[in-house]
C-alpha cells in the first residue's frame, strides 16, 4: 500500500510543541509516512538550536533551509518570509508530499503556506481561527483562507473559521497538540523529580531551589509595537524583582522586536540585577512542562500561558496585546506592560495558588486525531468560499 507523505515544516521551538505529537502519531500510522522539514530559528544556536532537540526525540529532517535574516526588524521578518517561500517550493518539489502541515502563525507558517497552495499541494492548519494581538492574528486568518484542512484547537476558533467562509465538513476541532505532550509528561511522576538543581548547569545565572516558591518568565516582542520590547522587558523585570520571587527567565523567540527584549535582559544583567534569577536560550518540552507545574506564576505574553496554562492551572499573569481576546480560562490575568499592573497581578496570582485543571484547548488526543484523518481526508485543492 502506498502511504501518504504527510510533510511537516518547523521554524521555531512553538512550532516544533505545538506539532510534536501529531509528527509522533504519523510517524507510527501505518498509511502515512512523515516528512519533515526543519528552517528559520529552529537551526540557530541563538535560540537553543530546536534542530538537536528534534533529532534527540528520534526525528530526522529530510532537509533543511536557512531563511531566516538577522536584525529581528519588520523589514527582515518580511525578507525572511520571502527567503522561505524561495527555498521550500525546491523541497517540495523533491519531497512531492501529499499533505503539508503548517503550525499556527508565524512568518515561516506564511511562507509554507504560500509555497504549497502555488504548486497545488492541499495544506493542513493547525491552531488557526484564534484572535490576539500582533501581526500573528493577520497571518493566521490568511493562512485560513489557502489552507484545505483545518485542525482548530477551540471550539471557539472552530466558529471563526467557519464564519471565514471555510466548509463545515473540512473543520475538525481535535484541541491542541501541546496539550497531548502536556499531558503525557504530568502523568510522569519521576520525570519530576528530576528537576534538580543539574537543570541550571545549562544557561547563565544563579541556581534556584526549586522546591521554594519561584516566578517563570516568557516574554516575546510584539511586532506592531516595534521598538517598546526593551521597555516591556525592562518593566517584567522589575515587577518580579520586586515580587521577592526567584525566576527562571526564557529568551525571546526570533520576531521581529527580539533583539529589544534580549537587550533589556543584556542589560538587566550587566547592571547587577539579575540576583536570584537563571536565563535560559531555550528548554526541552518536558522540563518547560514541568516547570510550569511548579511555578508559583508565568508572567509574560507566551501562548503556553493560556493553553498549557489551562491545562496544567498554572497561574498565568498575561501582559500586553500579544494574546489580546485569545481564549483563556481562569487561571489568566490580563494587564498593561507596566511594572505597577505587573506587580499587583503577580501577588494576585500567587497569592490565589494553582487552578483547576481547564480543557478548553484539548484533552490529550489531538495528534492521534490529526494522523487519522490525514490518513482518509479527500479534498478538492480548488478552493471556494462558503458561507
Amino acid at each position: 500500500m502506498t502511504k501518504r507523505k504527510i510533510c511537516v515544516v518547523i521554524g521555531s521551538r512553538a512550532n516544533y510543541s505545538s506539532i510534536k505529537s501529531a509528527m509522533r502519531a504519523i510517524k507510527a500510522h501505518p498509511a502515512l509516512q512523515l516528512q519533515l522539514v526543519c528552517g528559520a530559528s529552529a537551526l540557530l544556536d541563538r535560540y537553543g538550536s530546536v534542530v538537536d532537540l528534534i533529532r534527540k526525540d528520534g526525528f530526522e529532517p529530510d532537509a533543511e533551509i536557512h531563511m531566516l535574516v538577522e536584525g529581528e526588524t519588520p523589514a527582515t521578518m518580511a525578507k525572511s518570509t520571502g527567503l522561505g517561500l524561495i527555498e521550500l517550493p525546491t523541497i517540495f518539489l523533491r519531497l512531492k508530499p501529499d499533505f503539508v502541515i503548517t503550525v499556527g502563525d508565524r512568518f515561516e507558517t506564511m511562507a509554507t503556506t504560500l509555497a504549497a497552495a502555488y504548486m497545488n499541494i492541499p495544506v493542513a492548519h493547525t491552531m488557526g481561527g484564534e484572535v490576539s494581538g500582533t501581526i500573528d492574528e493577520s497571518i493566521r486568518h490568511a493562512v485560513t483562507k489557502f489552507a484545505h484542512v483545518h485542525f482548530p484547537a477551540s471550539p471557539g476558533a472552530a466558529e471563526r473559521i467557519v464564519k471565514l467562509g471555510e466548509k463545515p465538513e473540512d473543520v475538525h476541532l481535535v484541541g491542541c497538540p501541546r496539550i497531548d505532550l502536556v499531558a503525557e509528561i504530568l502523568k510522569n511522576d519521576a520525570g519530576a523529580r528530576q528537576l534538580t538543581r543539574d537543570l541550571f548547569k545549562d544557561g547563565v545565572g544563579d541556581a534556584l531551589d526549586l522546591e521554594k516558591p519561584f516566578i517563570m518568565v516568557s516574554q516575546h516582542p510584539v511586532t506592531t509595537e516595534y521598538g517598546e520590547g526593551e521597555r516591556q522587558i525592562r518593566a517584567t523585570l522589575e515587577a518580579v524583582k520586586e515580587s521577592n520571587l526567584p525566576a527562571i527567565v526564557l529568551w525571546p523567540n526570533s520576531d521581529a522586536g527580539s533583539e529589544d527584549v534580549a537587550r533589556g535582559i543584556r542589560k538587566w544583567r550587566e547592571q547587577g540585577l539579575a540576583v536570584n534569577m537563571h536565563f535560559f536560550k531555550n528548554l526541552p518540552i518536558d522540563v518547560y512542562v514541568r516547570l510550569m507545574a511548579r511555578t508559583a506564576c508565568l508572567v509574560g505574553n507566551s501562548s503556553s500561558g493560556i493553553r498549557e496554562g489551562a491545562f496544567i492551572g498554572t497561574p498565568c499573569v498575561n501582559l500586553g496585546s500579544r494574546q489580546t481576546m485569545r481564549d483563556h480560562g481562569a487561571n489568566v490575568i490580563e494587564v498593561p506592560a507596566e511594572k505597577a499592573a505587573i506587580l499587583a497581578a503577580l501577588q494576585d496570582r500567587i497569592a490565589r495558588g494553582r487552578f483547576a485543571s481547564d480543557p478548553i484547548y484539548g484533552d490529550g488526543t489531538a495528534g492521534v486525531q490529526i494522523a487519522d484523518i490525514l490518513s482518509t481526508k479527500v479534498v478538492e485543492v480548488q478552493k471556494r468560499i462558503t458561507y
